[in-house]
């Protein structure tokens, strides 16, 4: 099984489909209630109009080669990010922000250790 769509409520989707291009996701689908994005590597992301948008628990997470440069270029284009890019004990390198309409997202960089961390369960 592979993971291949995810999908979170917005208030507005013209602007959470603009900051979502901002952050390099590429626009596939889109209409006054719903779009999708192609993420690099073939999964799709997507956001859905929501009366009241009920962000939680739930952060989604974008794999990037190029965190340091990527998150550097973001913060001049005005978009604000919580934290990082920070080294986490995980062996990860994350930044932490929210989309418009408070959705947690991490932007990271894991490299091998995203499947094979040293503390990887044995296969079998």
């Amino acid at each position: 099984m592979n993971l291949n769509q995810v999908t979170v409520e917005v208030s507005d989707i013209p602007r959470a489909r603009d900051f979502y291009r901002r952050l390099g996701l590429e626009l596939i689908v889109s209409s006054d209630h719903y779009a999708r994005f192609l993420c690099p590597g073939g999964a799709t992301f997507s956001i859905h109009l929501a009366r009241s948008p009920a962000p939680g628990g739930t952060m989604v997470y974008f794999e990037c080669d190029d965190l340091d440069d990527r998150v550097l270029a973001l913060k001049a284009a005005g978009v604000a990010f919580d934290s990082g890019p920070e080294d986490q004990r995980w062996l990860w390198r994350e930044a932490r922000l929210c989309d418009p309409d408070g959705n947690r997202l991490c932007l990271y960089f894991a490299g091998e250790n995203r499947i094979n961390p040293p503390w990887r369960v044995p296969k079998g």
